[in-house]
């Protein structure tokens, strides 16, 4: 850090207001989090400084150090003493799973005993204390999120995070899930990062948090802090060219006159007589590199190579620093000048003023000297403490390949692996792959590295990967593993036409040598063809066939694709006894990768009980163990179930809770099942937005599926609305993508539109389609044919009909269809001149649909009411008492669960749990956990 300290706030009193505000919060109980951006230079360290300072100054509540003394109330205000830890990303340990986040938190470890057992074990795997099971991601952020709060139990804690861009992946989406939970737990979490010119944002993760721009100067200030730093007279004409130039960037506005001689000050700065510094110069950021790298070339060798080996010790370990200079024969004193250049601050630990000095070493160190200093630091590293750092240094210290050190990297790989770190074991493995001297071997370590970053996350990483396991002489097994992984990396990235073709061929060639492996692929082949619809309208039978010439298997993988197989050529009635048998073996918890080809049978078979067990297994797992991949899908289809159940509030709590998890992950929203749930309650622009954004992903990608459930949205939503033409103009579109779990549902939606439009032919042909359905025997299916034969039958059968489609659906649980139906069924009546029975089915769907947040099919009751002569005041459903997070937490209370438990649930601290219930009892006039099941009711 700069020791200009008396310069570094100048200009910043809304940087510093805002922080003053967030300090304030915290000392009053609140969390907060903010991510400073800018670029390298502007100020962002010098803020985390203040922050520390500020927050190191013990206050009476209320009161800020800066701005005075809080107002008098004439009663004793409490101290508040704020704890502060803080960690900073260094590219050099990006690599290295967990690294900046195990220093955040070491201050802290005194409290994770009180962290529930399951939270202490991963937490203790993740920073490699103890050996375990390979904790998930979640979960490791429950427990930190568990010990910020534990830790703040005593007083408030601020935690600091510097160069965000460079943590290590692991640690970056962690604390992004911490800063997205946060909430009542008197907790801080600041992060500043750099970002390069022209970016607006740093890497995934942190994207979506509070976040403050930190800009240059104004010409006035910077003028005022460049007169400071000047060593003497400038002409006028000189500084206002600095001033410019630098774009009020307060490191180089200190900095580049200092690399400059008083003659170069006084007849111009940097090139003579030329304008502004263009794009080309590189940047403020790279000219004061390029300044430091000046003075560190201007000083003393055996301290220029002190300097190197601090810059590529990651650290700042001042004991193996003096031991590596040691092996170089480099004394103290060789750090007195580094020193006196203002570079570099040797305590303990060691720091570097700016992370440019640390870069510009880098960048202008010999090859040969770089790896001297690695060669030095591995030898000085402590083999059983610390092999992974000694790993490190050994492979950038070699020269040709060496089997020992491609070795030692591969245990590290083994380690990081163990501890939950796929992309740090990709790296290691990706390094151990270029030092590996054997070609059968070498390809061995690439295809695992490409495995390891396919499953991190990162399939960008995986092409070259494969390119160079293809240079060596691969084995059968070895090619289709490379066929498959090439295959799902594309897929991952593009999940739309062109990928169905390398997926059905690398299961082929895994057909002998892997069968699980093959079936597994070819499921996948099948997802991406069932996602790209139309578009590709023989992917399904290639798929099928490719199936049907696997090694059949009797696991939920096996059965899952031969049931497929058996829709996609024979039929869905052909279907029904092969996907009722996949169902019945998605039993095991190692199934639930394959949790959206179940989700999707329930629904092809209309099986609402199934997709209520298998969503509630998988949700309860992936809370259970953290296991963060499941557990967006598990939500949405879940979210889709309790939706078929009337239970809108109780989706939108679960829609709102998995988009948080993708949020965490970087991964987009699924908007299918929200856009599904807004079309039953009503809400227009929301499902217009939604289905619009969907249909443009579709045509781009050549999803066809997206564009299929965008237009069962749309025809739910007209229908609602009783714009019959456009309900059935949008489900007509829908069918052109025939498609598995909604085809069905859209034409219901075409019966219904099409008989109130006018088109009854239409609706015939949908009802006749919608009767193969009902062999399924579901009250789902039997339920939708009954409504569908009702609709468009003789009016002699209508009515019974329409009376057992109610019951199907109220049996099954599905109240959602139960109030459409006896909403059509008082429509009926009522063109039967059948007012008074007409009154009492309609006055029920009408009350109904209001009870559970269908708002335009209420409304459209209230019309049809009216119509009979019964006067209905008109209603919307109101807002909630509570919020959604307040009643999902009030219903778990009132169900026995303590507020461990509804946090481990929620993703949400205890405090945090025990903070909502306080609102929920002041909300609802009560006192006690036992007055919630009243109160809710």
């Amino acid at each position: 850090m700069s020791h200009d300290t008396r310069y570094q706030l100048l200009g910043r009193g809304r940087e510093l207001e805002t922080l003053d505000r967030l300090l304030r919060d915290v000392r009053a109980g609140h969390s907060r989090v903010l991510v400073l951006r800018g670029e390298a230079g502007i100020g962002k360290s010098a803020l985390l400084e203040y922050v520390a300072a500020q927050a190191g100054q013990a206050t009476q509540a209320g009161q800020s150090t800066r701005t005075g003394p809080a107002r008098q109330s004439g009663q004793p205000q409490p101290v508040v003493r704020v704890q502060v830890v803080r960690t900073a990303g260094v590219e050099a340990e990006s690599d290295f799973a967990y690294s900046a986040l195990q220093q955040l938190c070491a201050p802290l470890l005194a409290h994770v005993d009180r962290l529930p057992s399951v939270q202490q074990d991963a937490l203790r795997v993740a920073f490699g204390l103890s050996s375990g099971a390979v904790p998930e991601l979640m979960l490791v952020g429950m427990a930190v999120l568990g010990l910020f709060a534990e830790a703040a139990a005593a007083s408030p804690l601020v935690c600091l995070v510097d160069d965000a861009q460079w943590l290590d992946l692991m640690s970056r989406l962690i604390l992004a899930f911490v800063g997205r939970r946060l909430d009542a737990e008197a907790v801080a979490l600041i992060f500043a990062e750099r970002l390069a010119d022209g970016e607006t944002e740093g890497p995934a993760g942190l994207a979506g948090l509070p976040d403050l721009a930190v800009t240059g100067l104004t010409d006035a200030d910077a003028r005022t802090l460049l007169q400071e730093a000047l060593p003497g007279p400038v002409d006028a004409r000189v500084r206002d060219r600095i001033v410019a130039e630098t774009g009020g960037n307060p490191l180089a506005l200190l900095e580049l006159p200092r690399s400059r001689t008083a003659a170069e000050l006084a007849f111009g700065f940097g090139n003579h007589g030329g304008g502004p510094s263009t794009a080309a110069d590189g940047g403020v950021a790279t000219r004061v590199e390029d300044g430091f790298g000046r003075r560190v070339a201007a000083l003393p060798p055996q301290t220029r190579t002190l300097l190197l080996v601090a810059a590529v010790e990651p650290v700042g370990d001042a004991p193996l620093l003096w031991r590596a200079l040691d092996l170089l024969d480099v004394g103290p004193e060789a750090a007195a000048p580094a020193e006196a250049a203002d570079l570099i601050t040797m305590g303990a630990p060691v720091r570097f003023r700016h992370p440019l000095v640390r870069s510009a070493i880098w960048r202008t160190a010999d090859a040969t000297a770089l790896r001297a200093a690695h060669r030095a630091l591995a030898e000085a590293t402590d083999a059983d403490r610390d092999p992974d750092r000694r790993a490190w240094h050994r492979a950038h210290a070699a020269v040709e390949p060496d089997e020992d050190v491609a070795a030692a990297l591969e245990r590290s790989a083994d380690r990081a692996l163990a501890r939950g770190g796929r992309a740090a074991a990709g790296s290691f493995l990706e390094r151990a792959t270029a030092l590996t001297p054997d070609a059968q071997g070498r390809a061995g370590r690439a295809l695992a590295a490409a495995q390891a970053y396919l499953d991190a996350g990162l399939p960008a990483r995986v092409p070259d990967l494969l390119a160079a396991a293809e240079l060596g002489e691969l084995n059968p097994l070895q090619r289709g593993t490379t066929a498959r992984l090439r295959a799902m990396a594309t897929h991952v990235v593009n999940p739309g036409i062109g990928v169905v073709e390398p997926l059905l061929a690398a299961a082929i060639q895994l057909r002998d040598l892997d069968p699980s492996a093959a079936r597994h692929t070819c499921l996948v082949a099948f997802g991406a063809a069932l996602s790209t619809g139309r578009n590709d309208p023989n992917a399904l039978r290639r798929a099928a066939e490719a199936v049907r010439d696997l090694p059949s298997g009797d696991d939920a993988p096996g059965r899952i694709a031969q049931g497929l197989a058996a829709w996609a050529t024979e039929g869905p009635v052909a279907a029904i006894t092969p996907l009722e048998q996949a169902l019945r073996s998605f039993t095991d918890t190692k199934d639930l990768p394959l949790l959206w080809y179940a989700a999707n049978t329930a629904a092809e078979l209309g099986d609402l009980k199934a997709l209520q067990d298998i969503t509630d297994r998988a949700v309860r797992f992936a809370r259970t163990t953290g296991t963060l991949s499941i557990l967006p899908p598990a939500l949405t289809y879940q979210a889709a179930a309790v939706s078929y159940a009337g239970s809108f509030p109780q989706a939108a709590e679960l829609l709102a809770e998995a988009a948080a998890a993708e949020q965490t992950m970087g991964l987009p929203t699924y908007r299918a099942t929200k856009a599904m749930v807004a079309a039953h309650q009503g809400h227009k622009q929301d499902t217009l937005d939604l289905t619009e954004s969907m249909e443009r992903d579709g045509e781009q990608h050549g999803l066809g599926r997206l564009i299929g459930l965008a237009a069962y949205a749309r025809a739910v939503l007209h229908n609602g609305h009783g714009d019959y033409p456009l309900a059935l103009q949008a489900a007509n579109r829908g069918l052109e993508y025939p498609d598995f779990a909604v085809h069905y549902c859209t034409l219901s939606e075409l019966v219904e539109a099409a008989t109130r439009a006018g088109e009854p032919a239409v609706a015939a042909r949908a009802c006749a389609k919608l009767a193969d359905w009902s062999q399924s025997g579901t009250p789902w299916a039997l339920g939708t044919y009954a409504l569908a034969d009702a609709l468009t039958g003789a009016p002699k059968v209508a009515e019974d009909r329409y009376r057992e489609a109610i019951d199907r659906f109220t049996t099954g649980g599905l109240d959602t269809f139960a109030t459409r139906a006896r909403l059509l069924f008082g429509e009926w009546l009522r063109r039967q001149n059948r007012r008074a029975q007409a009154r009492d089915e309609l006055r029920t769907a009408h009350e109904a649909a209001l009870a559970i947040g269908m708002e335009a099919f209420a409304e459209r009751a209230r019309r049809e009411l009216l119509a009979t002569g019964e006067t209905v005041r008109k209603r919307t459903v109101g807002a909630p008492v509570l919020t959604p997070q307040e009643a999902q937490i009030a219903r778990l209370a009132a169900a026995g669960q303590s507020n461990a438990e509804i946090g481990a649930e929620l993703f949400l601290s205890p405090r945090t749990v025990e903070w909502h219930l306080r609102n929920v009892f002041a909300k609802a006039g009560i006192s006690s956990r036992r007055e919630l099941g009243a109160a809710l009711s």
